[in-house]
């Protein structure tokens, strides 16, 4: 795993820890216990329920070892009082008459379909440090759109 700095907001890094831990304390003991099922079935060379859970688990514990690292060396944003945008602030911007926020977050939690856009998203790394009333332009396939800070919260 790259061992760059990975910034998460709070919410992000709490939804990160319960998945960890859903897998390690339900999912994999569940699936370990299928696997020991499966191994008392007999032949293992043609048992496909033991090569199939043998898999999935190998796969588990990769998620459970990539979801330790990145909770170890994640930085969690705390957005101040300021007025300048920072990851995990809400950022109501206008292109324009059409007013849309989206929340400024870490790369790991970057989802646009529910207006989440990562702080080194070309519109994230336009906005922030900006304050509200500024203007940011962004290209964009369709050509370049500017962007007005309308608040910050």
């Amino acid at each position: 795993m790259n061992t760059n700095q990975i910034i998460l907001t709070k919410n992000g890094y709490d939804k990160l820890k319960l998945e960890l831990g859903v897998l390690v304390s339900q999912k994999r003991p569940a699936l370990v216990e299928r696997l020991s099922l499966a191994r008392s079935m007999g032949d293992l060379s043609e048992n496909s329920d033991y090569q199939d859970a043998k898999e999935t688990l190998s796969f588990m514990d990769g998620q459970i070892a990539e979801l330790e690292e990145l909770t170890r060396i994640a930085k969690i944003a705390k957005p101040n009082g300021s007025s300048n945008i920072a990851v995990g602030h809400c950022v109501k911007v206008k292109v324009g008459k059409i007013e849309t926020e989206f929340e400024i977050v870490g790369e790991w939690e970057a989802d646009p379909s529910k207006k989440k856009i990562s702080h080194t998203s070309p519109l994230g790394l336009a906005l922030i440090g900006k304050k509200v009333g500024e203007k940011v332009e962004v290209a964009a396939p369709a050509g370049k759109v500017v962007y007005t800070v309308v608040s910050i919260s």
